[in-house]
This record gives C-alpha cells, sequence and structure tokens, in this order.
C-alpha cells in the first residue's frame, strides 16, 4: 500500500439551519465515474476501505441499517435510517443525531460530489471537516486503484487531522475548541 498525505483544503462552507443545528458542505471533485463513486457510498465492500464505519447492508435501498464505527480495534453499532435513495443523485441517511445528504454530479471529467453534514453544535463542523478530508482522500485513492486502507478515529492524528481541523477552523471561521 502506498504512504498517505492529505490533498489541498477542499471547497467547503458552513451554514446554520433552521433548527439551529449547523451543516458543514463540503464539496469534492473526483476524476471518476457518477456509477463507480455512487458505489463507493453505498456497498459495503467499499465503504470499508474509505469511511470511517462499516455498513451491515448495501446502502441503496431506504430503511433501517447498521454502521459500525470503527477506531483501532473498538466497533460501536449506530443504527441509522436510510432516507433517500436516487441512485447516482443522493443518497441521505440519519448517523446518530445527525443528518449526512451526498449529492452527486457528473461533470466533464468525473464526478462531483457534494456532502452535507448535519451536526448539533457548530463547535463540531472543522473536526467533521478533517475527517471527511481524509476519507474522501482515501477514497479517491480507493477509486483511482492506488488504496491505502483506511484512516479512521485516532489514526488520522498520524495524517495530519489536526492540522486539518485547524485549517477547515480557520477556513470557515469556526473556533477549534473539541467538544467534550
Amino acid at each position: 500500500m502506498e504512504t498517505y498525505e492529505p490533498s489541498t483544503l477542499a471547497d467547503a462552507r458552513a451554514e446554520q439551519a433552521t433548527d439551529g443545528r449547523w451543516t458543514l458542505v463540503f464539496i469534492r471533485d473526483f476524476p471518476h465515474p457518477t456509477a463507480r463513486v455512487w458505489r463507493a457510498l453505498t456497498k459495503p465492500a467499499d465503504l470499508g476501505e474509505w469511511a470511517p464505519y462499516t455498513a451491515d447492508r448495501d446502502l441503496d435501498t431506504t430503511g433501517p441499517a447498521t454502521l459500525t464505527m470503527i477506531d483501532g480495534d473498538e466497533h460501536v453499532d449506530m443504527a441509522v435510517e436510510v432516507t433517500l435513495v436516487d441512485p447516482e443523485r443522493a443518497l441521505a441517511y440519519s448517523w446518530g443525531t445527525d443528518l449526512l445528504r451526498w449529492e452527486l454530479t457528473r461533470t466533464e471529467s468525473g464526478t462531483r460530489l457534494t456532502l452535507h453534514h448535519t451536526v448539533a453544535d457548530r463547535s463540531w463542523i472543522p473536526q467533521v471537516a478533517a475527517g471527511w478530508h481524509i476519507c474522501l482522500d482515501v477514497a479517491d485513492r480507493l477509486l483511482a486503484g492506488n488504496p491505502v486502507g483506511p484512516i479512521r478515529g485516532n489514526e488520522a492524528r498520524a495524517h495530519g487531522w489536526d492540522s486539518l481541523r485547524d485549517a477547515y477552523a480557520m477556513k470557515l471561521d469556526v473556533p477549534t475548541d473539541e467538544p467534550s
């Protein structure tokens, strides 16, 4: 496996939701076909290679599912509800108290992925941005056929997570106070 170094900061912004929560809007262009990016978002085998979790089933149908968060030897099951599936266009599900909505748009050079990750506390935005940054870098490498293996949980700190968190905090004008 090849080594990993974080890419440059992604196009991202923080928006206040109407219910008082906050949404990270994270945009990433992939030089890969939309069908392949969709598969990476929905198929357990692909998710296990880049995401901070694995899934107990394909996420390409609505209904309940279990995502297992992985941090080293620790595994925590989380019940989720897949609420929207529009193949190769949009996928939405709950994740604990968070909401995730993935949107895919075909581009001349591949696929634009827009992630809307809604959290309860604004201070989580830089942490969420840093985590997805690393995960989506890893996904890009997987899709390109140069996998580096999943980088999750505390392991991400050894791969630039802290610097990314601080950089996104500055970019998004959000304090870096770590939630307890």
